[in-house]
């Protein structure tokens, strides 16, 4: 057992399940059926893909991770385009983009490699585990209970639909953690990395090798702290081991 334990904060969504990969699957008939629609004024997937992303963006920043942000940012792309080629907005299709982003939300859920022996690995070396998630109650928590991640974290978890600095530093301010013996896993430098350096405590970056561009900026300050970036799930108990002892 390590000598000393460890509170492990853990991101859900692209850290312990696949999230992003639906969202691209969903992303892909979009573009299809955009460039079909807007086929005769020469619109192109890369133009669409730049305009819902920026929309998508600019939702989050505003609403936090509301579920109504993505299908909201296709139907706004798709009137952005219809505005700016002069082609009539449809209703009917309208409804089809609302089902089509409602959809990604229904996806069955899949745990990253390596997710139950890492979260048990480290139980059973004496550490602490939390999960730390945004989004909706209802939807984080089908999640949670598909995944029966419940086993691992019991009531250590915080569902926040705005997942920023402020939110992280309440958590930590709200519950009994000793900062220099406290540890933000996960894949968004945005959401997870930065409030742990601001907050003062560790970090574990796990890189995706595809990142949703929100969750990518740029690491203004000096970490203060310990930060490490992996690429994979599975490595984390050996960093905190190696750090601890």
């Amino acid at each position: 057992m390590s000598k000393i334990s460890q509170q492990i904060i853990f991101d859900m969504d692209d850290t312990l399940i696949h999230c992003n990969k639906y969202f691209d699957l969903i992303l892909g008939d979009y573009f299809e059926w955009m460039t079909e629609w807007f086929q005769q004024y020469g619109v192109t997937t890369e133009e669409v893909r730049t305009k819902q992303m920026e929309i998508d963006v600019a939702g989050v920043n505003k609403f936090g991770f509301a579920s109504a942000n993505f299908p909201q940012s296709l139907i706004d792309t798709y009137h952005y385009f219809a505005r700016t080629h002069g082609r009539d907005s449809s209703r009917k299709e309208e409804e089809l983009l609302l089902q089509l982003g409602l959809s990604v939300y229904d996806q069955e859920i899949e745990a990253y490699p390596g997710m139950v022996e890492t979260l048990e690995q480290l139980r059973e070396e004496g550490h602490c585990l939390h999960l730390y998630t945004g989004g909706e109650t209802r939807i984080q928590k089908r999640k949670i209970e598909q995944m029966k991640l419940t086993d691992y974290f019991e009531d250590r978890i915080y569902i926040r639909q705005h997942k920023n600095i402020s939110a992280l530093e309440g958590i930590l301010k709200d519950g009994t953690f000793s900062r220099s013996d406290t540890w933000m896993i996960g894949n968004s430098l945005r959401t997870d990395v930065v409030p742990a350096l601001t907050a003062g405590i560790n970090s574990i970056y796990i890189k995706q090798q595809r990142e949703w561009q929100y969750n990518l900026v740029e690491l203004k300050q000096e970490p203060h702290n310990v930060l490490y970036t992996v690429s994979a799930l599975t490595e984390v108990p050996e960093i905190i081991d190696d750090h601890v002892n």
